[in-house]
């Protein structure tokens, strides 16, 4: 169950970083509202989490995944360049996640 809330509060703050693109400097109600919204809702998450896992697991699985997510819809969706280098540094971010829970979510 404690994935499931950690999936959660990434995909809100996913939604949000996303949700912040179209806000134009928070000069659009609508996505500036979906980003604080979707912030709230993520840390609320991210706060559920943090009772039964530990917070540096929990926070490098938060931001590598979030990265990863953010970096791919910005490349397939919002027109950002791809190159493989950036794609490589994805993946780095990846590894060092699986690398910092090779101890485990205690």
């Amino acid at each position: 169950m404690v994935y499931l809330t950690l999936a959660g509060a990434i995909l809100s703050e996913v939604l949000a970083t996303t949700a912040m693109k179209y806000s134009n400097g928070f000069s659009k109600l609508w996505p500036a509202l979906a980003t604080a919204l979707g912030y709230l809702l993520a840390f609320a998450l991210l706060a559920q989490t943090l009772k039964s896992m530990s917070v540096g697991t929990a926070y490098a699985i938060w931001a590598g995944v979030g990265t990863a997510l953010i970096a791919a819809i910005g490349m397939v969706f919002l027109g950002e360049s791809t190159s493989a280098l950036k794609v490589f540094g994805v993946l780095l971010v990846i590894a060092g996640v699986v690398v910092l829970n090779l101890d485990g979510a205690h």
